[in-house]
């Protein structure tokens, strides 16, 4: 015969009895509910993150559009104005291998050489309305990045390493070396001062946070 229950309760209370199963739907609904959420919040910081660098990305290239258009602008004549500095060269020779004497003894020679110096002068201010700029190495520290050394030159009176002639002139268009400088480098002076270190800058912001740098010149990117 089986055994009776021990709480009468328990036969005479069907409440009693479903009560108990009902606790673990319950629970499990809310490990659900927390699951989902957990999820969700997950999805929209990966979202926001994307959303983030696309506009940064959209950023990035708007400015390097902007620099490549400006480039494009600025160094199209670059050859041009390589070919004319040649003309320059052959007008600045010509003076030279005129003899002062002979022009001043030969007016319609002085009246020619007077010629060729305002066409070299008009010449040069046409450049640089373009953005053409003549070098001025002279007596400044010899630059390998905007002068050629052709040969040097012993001497103690000026510091070693000091431009002390220069043969053909260098130009630059806009931030580039549109020719280097062909000059002479003294050799055998005082050793040269040490050239001052640049300043630190301060970090700049894009636009998504203090100090953050574009996403082209990010670390890590990718």
């Amino acid at each position: 015969m089986p055994d009776e229950p021990s709480d009468p309760r328990q036969k005479n209370d069907p409440q009693a009895n479903q009560a108990a199963p009902e606790t673990a739907p319950n629970a499990t609904a809310g490990t659900d509910v927390a699951g989902d959420l957990e999820a969700l919040l997950a999805e929209n910081a990966d979202m926001r993150d994307k959303l983030l660098r696309t506009m940064a990305d959209m950023e990035n290239l708007r400015r390097r559009t902007e620099r490549e258009k400006e480039d494009t602008s600025r160094y199209a004549i670059s050859n041009f104005a390589r070919d004319v500095l040649t003309i320059g060269d052959n007008l600045h020779r010509v003076m030279e291998h005129v003899p002062g004497e002979a022009a001043a003894k030969d007016p319609a020679l002085k009246s020619f050489l007077e010629g060729v110096e305002l066409t070299e002068r008009e010449l040069m201010k046409m450049l640089e309305k373009h953005g053409v700029t003549k070098l001025e190495p002279l007596g400044q520290r010899f630059d390998p990045n905007q002068q050629q050394a052709m040969y040097e030159v012993p001497t103690t009176e000026v510091p070693e390493g000091t431009v002390v002639q220069v043969m053909q002139a260098g130009f630059t268009i806009g931030d580039r070396v549109l020719r280097p400088a062909l000059v002479a480098v003294s050799k055998g002076g005082p050793k040269p001062a040490p050239a001052p270190k640049p300043a630190p800058q301060e970090p700049q912001s894009d636009g998504f946070g203090p100090g953050r740098a574009a996403n082209d010149d990010a670390p890590g990117k990718g």
